[in-house]
């Protein structure tokens, strides 16, 4: 009985020191970005209403239910947040997120999935948006998002003026991340560039990859980059792309050598697909009309990525 209760003991003991171990770990990552927000306020008029709240991987749906899944594969790992009202008029708020994703990769990847064409871009962090309601941004390895509430329409000033001061609080590289330079080729649709970290073109065997649009003999096509850590991942992706392609699309052709071997079929999804694997990437285009374009715009992004 005395043994049994020292064993009981000693595991009640472990459990609260892992427990304590957890519950600072997760208060640490929130004291990282917590003076990021200004606790008095941003601007005449505007201060913080009660205090920051810290979410993490565990309790992010408590604030952002129906979204949190979407931030999961960029590494999110801490989400800081605090809300801010207007002296005058108090049914005006401005709730202000700070999420910190796993790199900068990452937080570009999840900032693009926000941005749409013909959005008004900002220059502020590596790059941001703005429109009546809301805007956002990312620098470094973090994603920020400024949201108004109790009007449909707020000054692009007051906007700003937040957003600069939160930019200024973030670590200082402001910097694009290095791997989107491969899409800088004649073609691409400017602000058209995402970053997608889990499923690329919506097929697992794609793990994670850069998309855009391109325009090609005044048609809208899509070119895209997959990168894997080594040759023989990406060649695995490669063989599994094909394996589907024979069983569910058509007119499939192969040609190449193990170091580079090009892909044309039509996909049933995106119709036409020309692609190409190099080294530890593939890259390719669909929705095509016609190879021989489309072989210019691979080569091009192979000259890319042999330039970075």
């Amino acid at each position: 009985m005395y043994r049994f209760g020292v064993i009981s003991s000693i595991i009640i003991c472990v459990f609260m020191v892992s427990v304590s171990v957890s519950v600072s770990a997760v208060h640490a990552d929130g004291d990282a970005i917590k003076n990021v927000l200004p606790a008095h306020g941003f601007a005449k008029d505007w201060v913080m209403k009660d205090t920051v709240m810290f979410y993490d991987k565990d309790t992010v749906f408590d604030h952002i239910d129906g979204e949190a899944e979407l931030y999961f594969p960029y590494g999110f790992d801490v989400l800081a947040t605090a809300t801010y009202i207007n002296t005058k008029n108090q049914d005006l708020w401005m709730v202000a997120d700070i999420y910190r994703m796993g790199s900068l990769l990452d937080a570009f990847g999840i900032y693009s999935n926000y941005r749409r064409a013909g959005t008004m871009e900002v220059a502020i962090g590596a790059g941001g948006f703005i429109s009546s309601s809301q805007l956002m941004f990312y620098q470094d390895r973090y994603f920020v998002r400024l949201q108004a509430t109790g009007t449909t329409s707020l000054e692009k000033d007051t906007f700003l003026a937040f957003g600069q001061i939160l930019s200024k609080n973030l670590p200082s590289n402001t910097a694009r991340p290095k791997e989107l330079k491969v899409l800088e080729i004649p073609g691409v649709v400017p602000k058209s560039e995402r970053y997608i970290a889990q499923s690329l073109l919506g097929y697992a065997f794609f793990r994670r990859g850069l998309i855009a649009d391109a325009m090609l003999q005044g048609q809208k096509v899509q070119v895209f980059v997959v990168h894997e850590d080594s040759k023989e991942t990406i060649q695995k992706a490669f063989e599994q792309y094909l394996s589907y392609l024979k069983k569910e699309g058509q007119n499939v052709h192969t040609t190449g050598i193990s170091d580079r071997i090009n892909l044309s079929a039509i996909d049933p999804l995106y119709g036409e697909v020309f692609m190409e694997q190099t080294g530890r990437y593939i890259i390719g285009a669909v929705k095509v009309k016609g190879t021989s374009e489309a072989q210019e715009l691979i080569e091009l992004l192979r000259e890319r990525l042999g330039s970075n």
